[in-house]
């Protein structure tokens, strides 16, 4: 018969070990004031913009990505030209 050998490789980490609580960790960590989360990055807008499903024929949508990133934006800009805003 055969014996089950495990084989942990050198290499193996005991993953209840806690991470090494750097300056790095703290700058990553979540903020709060008091109880409440301070939220970073972009601040909300007053105006937002609403979601919708549209159906672009698959040449117009090829088109404005071929101009690179920001292409969703450019479609916008197109629209509110063609409604006249």
């Amino acid at each position: 018969m055969t014996k089950n050998v495990k084989n942990s490789g050198e290499n193996w980490i005991d993953p209840d070990d806690a991470p090494p609580l750097t300056q790095q960790w703290f700058d990553g960590a979540d903020v709060y004031r008091g109880t409440t989360l301070v939220r970073r990055g972009r601040p909300k807008q007053e105006k937002t913009k609403q979601h919708v499903s549209l159906r672009l024929d698959p040449e117009v949508i090829e088109s404005f990505k071929a101009a690179g990133p920001g292409w969703q934006v450019r479609i916008n800009e197109a629209l509110r030209k063609a409604a006249g805003l």
